[in-house]
């Protein structure tokens, strides 16, 4: 357990009564909503991507020799696993960290899970590339994201539009205590949240900003503030705001 999810333990806020408060049932009438919203608007968006889908999936085929699609587990609701799909950004073995990265490179990407220049990308080919390459193009307009629109959210149900980012176990273990992981996992992850829609990478857990923001969420669920993060997250993508 990391020393900041140590020092949060150590709060004055009773950790079980701040579970209590964080996860306490949403309304039906909200749920139902969410779910139908879910549902019709990512059937309707799926109809519309599925030939850019196809054309995507090719150009990756093409690039980077292998399937154009990744499925990484992740932490899903009520501590379920949850597989979530992506476009691959990445070259083939790009999970066997130690091989693909330097032991600088290591070290930063253990921090918060990302790199400002990452390798790993298809089309990296030198220092500077990771925003201008194949890879990164399709991860800073969050292309690579639009298979979860598709399977986990219209076919699997697992995930929402808006929600609270699917992370992965060892993140939840060094970030959150015990109290906030069991609030996070108290409801469905999505595409897109409040921390991406409003600090989208700018932010992050040192400083234990990311997990306020997600954390905050959930605290405040409500339709209003899904209709607020969708389009900020809409504004956010177009300007390419914290996009790495």
């Amino acid at each position: 357990m990391s020393t900041i999810v140590k020092e949060r333990e150590l709060q004055t806020f009773d950790s079980e009564t701040y579970a209590e408060l964080l996860t306490q049932k949403r309304s039906i009438m909200y749920r139902i909503i969410k779910r139908i919203f879910d549902f019709v608007a990512s059937l309707c968006v799926a109809l519309i991507i599925l030939i850019p889908c196809a054309f995507i999936a090719l150009i990756i085929s093409l690039k980077d020799y292998g399937s154009p699609f990744y499925k990484q587990k992740r932490v899903g609701k009520y501590a379920e696993p949850l597989y979530i799909w992506k476009f691959r950004s990445m070259k083939k073995g790009a999970d066997n960290l130690e091989d693909m990265l330097t032991p600088a490179q290591l070290e930063e990407y253990k921090k918060e899970y990302k790199l400002d220049d990452d390798p790993r990308l298809i089309g990296y080919r030198k220092p500077g590339d990771s925003k201008k390459c194949f890879g990164g193009v399709i991860r800073s307009m969050s292309i690579d994201e639009l298979p979860q629109i598709i399977f986990n959210i219209c076919i699997l149900g697992n995930m929402s539009v808006i929600g609270p980012r699917p992370v992965l176990d060892s993140e939840l273990a060094e970030n959150y205590t015990p109290a906030e992981r069991k609030a996070i996992l108290s409801v469905k992850p999505g595409l897109t949240g409040y921390w991406q829609a409003y600090a989208r990478n700018d932010v992050g857990y040192e400083d234990h900003k990311r997990q306020d923001m997600e954390l905050y969420y959930v605290k405040n669920q409500s339709i209003l503030l899904d209709i607020k993060i969708l389009f900020k997250t809409v504004f956010s993508v177009l300007k390419k705001q914290g996009a790495k």
